[in-house]
């Protein structure tokens, strides 16, 4: 199912109630709503099911709001989500060269994959966005929202300066309500690699030879000359991430990070508490999406989200997030009590 349900389409329809069962149905199209329970001062179940022949989605259900008699509101999710993006393909990548903390954008193939990215996270809830501050990984995240379903529109925050904030204030508070902040931040840049930035990887391996460049690129803390190591690399964007990144989940906020390898995998050493030789083999997809649930203090790997026109791994809802080990592609049925 493409789209999100509207009101109206639902209203549209021809609903059939059954006072011996207190069940009440409504279909239109491949989509049939199932309440149970008392009808209709406040439904106790909603079951909603999404068939199509070829594909499926997750659909945030729509909330039926009871007549505010029974005095029950739903319950905040305790559940936060994280996801966490390599930057597409960019042009010194393509070139094989060492790019490090150089400001190269993506190329065509880089937009492409964050494209994807985009499609992949479609159905997750966003909230905030954090981004190094270089532009692949910026270009990267506003990609990514160009596909969300809640169209909502990415800013980036200007707090550098007084001036800089105060010339980029939005003054309408609807307008907000519409948009996401995007937070950019050095510390989440890629490694520094000093002395290797520009040039050729293969080249740099025929020159210093291919154990030495490996050291480099794969030890743990063994920097490039006048670089960073990776250990350096992880002191700074894993400080940043508890400082000011895991308040907002704790929050309750849903957050994307779009960084870069080498910073992104320092946060997965930290999440799944890899050894410094464990993280040494951890490999990065550009533009492949990663999933993590922070739930009572403790963040829970989900793997990489799949795209909406494929079987799905999880489902998530305003009430609370779902966790559906298999999908099927022909049906999806998802329960929730409100």
């Amino acid at each position: 199912m493409a789209g999100a349900i509207s009101h109206h389409a639902l209203a549209s329809t021809h609903p059939r109630w059954s006072a011996q069962n207190s069940r009440f149905e409504k279909k239109t199209g491949n989509v049939r709503l199932v309440y149970e329970g008392s009808f209709p001062s406040g439904s106790r179940k909603l079951g909603l099911v999404c068939a199509s022949g070829s594909q499926s989605s997750v659909v945030e259900p729509v909330q039926i709001p009871s007549d505010g008699n029974s005095g029950h509101t739903p319950k905040k999710s305790s559940e936060s989500a994280l996801i966490l993006i390599r930057h597409g393909e960019s042009l010194w990548n393509e070139k094989n060269l060492f790019t490090g903390c150089v400001d190269v954008p993506l190329t065509p193939k880089g937009v492409e994959e964050a494209i994807e990215a985009g499609k992949r996270i479609c159905n997750i809830p966003i909230d905030m966005i954090y981004t190094s501050s270089l532009i692949r990984a910026q270009m990267t995240a506003m990609l990514a929202m160009m596909q969300h379903r809640r169209k909502k529109i990415p800013i980036i925050m200007h707090n550098e300066s007084e001036q800089a904030h105060r010339w980029s204030q939005v003054y309408s508070e609807e307008t907000k309500k519409q948009s996401i902040p995007v937070i950019t931040a050095w510390q989440l840049n890629e490694r520094m690699y000093g002395e290797l930035q520009g040039l050729n990887k293969q080249e740099t391996a025929d020159l210093f030879g291919k154990e030495q460049v490996h050291e480099w690129r794969r030890s743990y803390d063994v920097p490039p000359p006048n670089g960073e190591s990776l250990e350096m690399c992880a002191e700074r964007a894993v400080a940043y991430f508890k400082e000011q990144i895991v308040p907002q989940l704790v929050a309750g906020k849903h957050v994307m990070v779009a960084a870069h390898g080498n910073s992104l995998r320092s946060i997965i050493m930290h999440l799944d508490k890899l050894t410094s030789q464990e993280v040494i083999s951890l490999e990065l997809s550009t533009g492949i999406p990663m999933l993590y649930i922070f739930k009572e203090g403790k963040f829970i790997r989900r793997g990489s989200p799949v795209g909406p026109s494929e079987a799905s791994v999880y489902a998530y809802t305003r009430v609370r997030i779902f966790h559906i080990l298999v999908f099927s592609k022909q049906t999806t049925q998802l329960h929730f009590r409100t």
